[in-house]
């Protein structure tokens, strides 16, 4: 007799992906997928394990990232962001199951002066903004059970990230020069994971599919506050001096964009309004500030 259906868990090895192995495991077995069994850049790929699964929820908490190298890997980042959701929603749809999707604050130009709203206007920067934006859609356009999670400035302690980053780089130099005029919410993958397992207890059950589908969408997930990305690596110093680490920086020089050219764009801007999730689910983040002193003390 068959056991029940597990959990498909796309991306399981990122930095949401790593902590959402633990954090949805109460909810049922999860299966974790990487690249080698499922690629996504492949729809064949992805039909073909899904159905292997026969899942009850699919989870998709992998991307394409590399922001600058995408404007030379557009094809692929389209393929991998843009096109392979809309082969999950349709996967979902048949075997009538939800889909959990996460994209990104850069499907915005950066030039709002308050935080965006999932009903503002969308106008990404860069191609990996472009990819994201094309896989929002791609879901919607299938429609189903789904939801997507906007989120923003993701960090942990393992994999790439602007955390990693300026710890390494405030062991090695006396002074970080870091770009002060773009502006967002700093948000931990495991605050994000946590908040994931929290919001399918509550409404990804079987019986409750039917409800889901009612309330399928898009919605912002982030931490509350904002800062910029001087701001968090000043945090960030004083953090690890905190937690008892060595560090060598003794100043973080704020400079700005256009002293730090990169071949992609970023927005200016892009700090997420999350009270949609909040009134929708219950759920909502702590302040940015709380969740790297957490990060930093584990």
């Amino acid at each position: 007799m068959a056991g029940p259906s597990p959990i498909l868990l796309i991306g399981g090895t990122g930095q949401v992906g790593w902590e959402l192995r633990r954090t949805v495991s109460p909810l049922g077995t999860a299966v974790s997928v990487g690249r080698h069994e499922l690629d996504l850049a492949s729809p064949d790929s992805i039909t073909k394990t899904i159905r292997r699964h026969a899942p009850s929820l699919i989870i998709n908490a992998a991307a394409y990232t590399a922001v600058d190298r995408a404007e030379e890997e557009s094809a692929l980042a389209q393929a991998i962001n843009g096109d392979a959701p809309g082969v999950l929603a349709e996967e979902a749809k048949r075997l009538k199951i939800p889909l959990l999707h996460y994209s990104t604050d850069y499907v915005f130009d950066g030039t709002a002066t308050r935080p965006y709203t999932e009903t503002d206007a969308v106008g990404p920067a860069n191609a990996y903004g472009r990819s994201k934006l094309a896989g929002e859609r791609a879901i919607a356009a299938v429609g189903g059970a789904w939801l997507v999670l906007r989120t923003s400035w993701i960090y942990s302690m393992r994999g790439g990230n602007f955390l990693l980053t300026v710890r390494r780089l405030a062991r090695e130099r006396d002074e970080l020069r870091i770009v002060a005029d773009q502006r967002g919410a700093p948000t931990w993958a495991r605050a994000v994971a946590e908040a994931t397992a929290a919001l399918l207890a509550r409404s990804a059950a079987p019986a409750e599919i039917d409800a889901l589908a009612e309330r399928s969408g898009i919605y912002h997930l982030a931490a509350a506050g904002e800062t910029s990305w001087h701001g968090f690596a000043e945090a960030i110093v004083h953090g690890l001096r905190k937690a008892g680490e060595t560090v060598a920086a003794k100043r973080v020089m704020p400079i700005g964009t256009a002293d730090y050219p990169t071949p992609a764009a970023r927005p200016a801007y892009s700090v997420l309004d999350c009270r949609k999730l909040h009134e929708t689910f219950g759920i909502m983040l702590p302040d940015w500030r709380d969740q790297l002193d957490l990060c930093l003390q584990r």
